[in-house]
């Protein structure tokens, strides 16, 4: 458990989420984020893929990037069961391997396009628990994150429902827990009670994402169903139509958010942040995390 990340609860732990770039120029940008973010230490970066696996091969190109320029950072794939036989998976999961990657962010997956709802592919898996099965029990050289939902994932018939698919997830072998992002703390801290009172002891770390732009968030926050209180909308409301001031809103926000985090004893912190780092830096230089 836990061979290759810091999440055991021993000392605070910091995690970046990346996506593939498209343009070269994305790219670029990409790559002075990660320069600019590891001076904050990182114990992990994690990297996304497309819908269906759509950008594997550029996932396993940008972890390869992070390994050859920082070795003593551990890397994260993401992994899902969308569009997947048992034996892609398989596959998949060896090259992980033998490129280095050190854990694997398991997921279930969104269902693609048009569609409503999950459908596994023929020799596929249904559940995120039976591919965090498949990892735990045919490569247990990889440490496994799962997802987890503070305010309950939307297409779970109940909250008691939603965690005990959280359970089964942990009890199948996953070693963390990442939640989702949200902006109510106490959904958080409610969230990680709850847990605990079924007998989920992984450490559960919380996703941030600093928003920097109020459309966007309206936009995320409607896709997966984050609630946006009403604090938080009154600070993007005074900040109007100015770009600077909804930054600083959103900053502001952020920094206050993790601060209450920090003082409720979390372990670490997973910080979404859409391949830029002006934002993430400043939460992180007002809670106390300082660059080296």
């Amino acid at each position: 458990m836990l061979a290759n990340t810091s999440y055991d609860q021993s000392s605070f732990a910091l995690s970046f989420e990346l996506f593939p770039p498209k343009t070269a120029d994305s790219e670029a940008m990409l790559w002075q984020t990660v320069a600019e973010l590891m001076g904050f230490e990182p114990s992990l970066i994690t990297c996304t893929y497309g819908a269906g696996g759509s950008t594997q091969s550029k996932t396993l190109e940008i972890l390869d990037g992070v390994r050859s320029r920082y070795p003593l950072v551990a890397v994260a794939s993401h992994l899902t069961c969308v569009g997947s036989t048992v034996d892609q998976l398989r596959a998949y999961l060896r090259e992980a391997g033998s490129r280095g990657v050190a854990a694997i962010v398991a997921l279930r997956g969104d269902p693609p396009k048009g569609e409503t709802s999950f459908t596994p592919v023929a020799d596929g898996l249904r559940y995120a628990s039976d591919l965090v099965t498949l990892i735990h029990d045919e490569f247990p050289d990889f440490d496994i994150l799962v997802a987890g939902y503070p305010e309950t994932h939307q297409e779970a018939t109940s909250s008691e429902a939603d965690l005990a698919f959280l359970k089964a997830k942990c009890d199948a072998g996953g070693d963390v827990v990442v939640t989702q992002l949200f902006y109510d703390n106490d959904d958080f801290f409610r969230f990680r009670d709850r847990c605990a009172a079924i007998g989920i002891d992984q450490p559960i770390i919380p996703g941030l994402m600093p928003v920097t732009n109020y459309p966007q968030i309206q936009r995320i926050a409607s896709l997966c169903k984050a609630r946006l209180p009403a604090a938080f909308t009154r600070a993007f409301e005074a900040a109007g139509d100015d770009a600077e001031a909804q930054f600083e809103a959103g900053v502001e926000y952020a920094s206050r958010q993790a601060e209450e985090l920090i003082a409720g004893g979390i372990p670490g912190m997973h910080l979404y942040v859409l391949n830029k780092s002006r934002a993430a830096m400043r939460v992180l230089e007002q809670v106390g995390l300082t660059r080296s």
